[in-house]
């Protein structure tokens, strides 16, 4: 049977990071993988970033997004036939950070999939600089996500991990659980916690066999309920040395909302410049395949304030933000 990988977390917590350094490790031990980007964007900018795998043993998927729910859930079902029929060693699938976890566990029950694949790893990969306190929505997910996971994944460590740090981190997470009514809690044996940087081939085993747990909880909000939205700029021409400082500025901009992250791509003279920018830090590094197009993720997102900074500095008169 070919191992399935679900690699989820809320919106800006480092996933494709986290699957860019997993799949990689899969491919240098010989394993014939896919990945299947499982998102409801109507433009996915996580491929663009996936692009470096690609090759004879990586194939890269996606779901078209821009469909209601049950629409989703075909496509998703459609496309996991398509892989299953042709015997990969590792399917790893990367959600939404708006993602009912039922979809992954009930469609994977249905046939012919529960003869083709079985559960390798839930892997939930939590922000080590996540706000104490998130909106009502990002808890829920927080803890819907963190219910049924093998391990939890610790991301932006630098360094030796503070001890203070995790614990507080592990708190959270268990408090998102108690408020929808989940009787799991989990304990520093259900993380792992250290710099990404530091990872060892003991790690990515643990990491392709850390499994799954079946646990219960109450469903306070589905993924059309949530708040938090993601909103594309696209065609956009922004001179490299302003794009910091533009950036910087959307995010210090309250009516502009409240703004978790932005990730997309700028075109650079011989290339493009990949995005990737949370409150605290804005890593850009050039790329040779890109879109231009920005995307940005957070609570009540004003398009409207945000065409406000991009319009007077974008040079392409294709500009559309939707």
């Amino acid at each position: 049977m070919t191992k399935i990988d679900l690699i989820t977390g809320i919106l800006g917590s480092g996933k494709t990071t986290f699957l860019l350094k997993y799949a990689r490790n899969c491919i240098d031990r010989g394993e014939n993988i896919a990945i299947l980007e499982n998102d409801f964007g109507a433009v996915n900018i996580d491929m663009l970033m996936l692009q470096e795998l690609k090759g004879e043993r990586c194939r890269l998927e996606m779901i078209a997004g821009g469909c209601d729910a049950d629409c989703h859930r075909r496509r998703f079902k459609t496309q996991l036939i398509s892989l299953g029929m042709q015997h990969f060693d590792r399917v790893i699938v990367e959600p939404s950070g708006i993602f009912d976890m039922d979809e992954f566990f009930d469609i994977l029950h249905d046939s012919p999939l529960d003869n083709w694949f079985e559960i390798g790893s839930v892997l939930t990969i939590v922000d080590s600089e996540m706000e104490e306190q998130l909106s009502p929505q990002m808890e829920y997910l927080l803890g819907s996500e963190a219910a049924c996971c093998g391990k939890i994944v610790i991301s932006k460590l630098r360094g030796e991990a503070d001890s203070e740090l995790v614990q507080s981190i592990l708190d959270h997470v268990n408090r998102a659980l108690e408020d929808i009514r989940c009787d799991r809690r989990l304990t520093l044996c259900d993380v792992v916690a250290k710099d990404w940087e530091s990872f060892t081939e003991d790690d990515y085993r643990l990491f392709g066999s850390a499994g799954y747990r079946g646990s219960s909880y109450v469903k306070k909000f589905s993924p059309e309920d949530i708040e938090s939205s993601v909103h594309y700029f696209m065609h956009i021409a922004v001179p490299r040395e302003c794009v910091e400082q533009l950036i910087a500025d959307i995010f210090a901009d309250e009516s502009c909302g409240r703004i978790f992250r932005i990730k997309g791509a700028l075109p650079v003279d011989n290339g493009w410049l990949k995005i990737n920018a949370t409150r605290e830090k804005t890593e850009t590094a050039e790329v040779a395949e890109g879109q231009p197009v920005l995307i940005v993720i957070g609570d009540n997102v004003s398009r409207e304030r945000i065409d406000e900074y991009l319009k007077p500095l974008n040079t392409d008169s294709d500009y559309v933000s939707i």
